[in-house]
């Protein structure tokens, strides 16, 4: 996240299988998304999670969740404390890594099924890169107006 800040970018948008929390949140029906971008870029991967079936949950990122990754010893705890908000406070953990404007989406539920989900088979499914070429597509498209 750190090294994408050296190119200035627009925003920036990391998929990883951060957390268990986020699966426990919703399953493997969906995506858990969370960042500092605008509502603008989030509708619209909102839009796109719809159109391509890897649907996105946004998670709220409320600054009182940086208090769950403060730590004694550290700039930043990478576990969060409280046994709740694990999701978020993963989410919050990136977020020191990154100066750019950023959605994380976490894909730990849907990436790996134990069973055939919709056009998915059975183990790794991909999922994530239908979703970010349909807004690629429509972000270029726009910003071409």
């Amino acid at each position: 996240l750190s090294f994408a800040d050296k190119y200035k970018p627009e925003l920036v948008i990391d998929l990883a299988t951060l957390t268990g929390a986020a699966s426990r949140a919703i399953g493997h029906f969906g995506i858990v998304a969370m960042g500092t971008a605008d509502d603008e870029s989030f509708n619209l991967l909102k839009q796109c999670g719809e159109e391509t079936y890897e649907r996105i949950v946004e998670f709220p990122f409320w600054h009182e969740y940086e208090s769950l990754i403060k730590s004694k010893v550290a700039d930043v705890d990478n576990s969060g404390t409280g046994g709740f908000g694990g999701a978020i406070t993963a989410g919050k953990f990136l977020s020191n890594f990154v100066e750019s404007d950023f959605i994380h989406l976490d894909i730990a539920g849907p990436a790996f099924v134990n069973k055939r989900f919709n056009y998915n088979g059975v183990g790794g499914t991909g999922i994530g890169i239908r979703l970010l070429y349909n807004f690629l597509q429509k972000k270029i498209t726009l910003n071409n107006k």
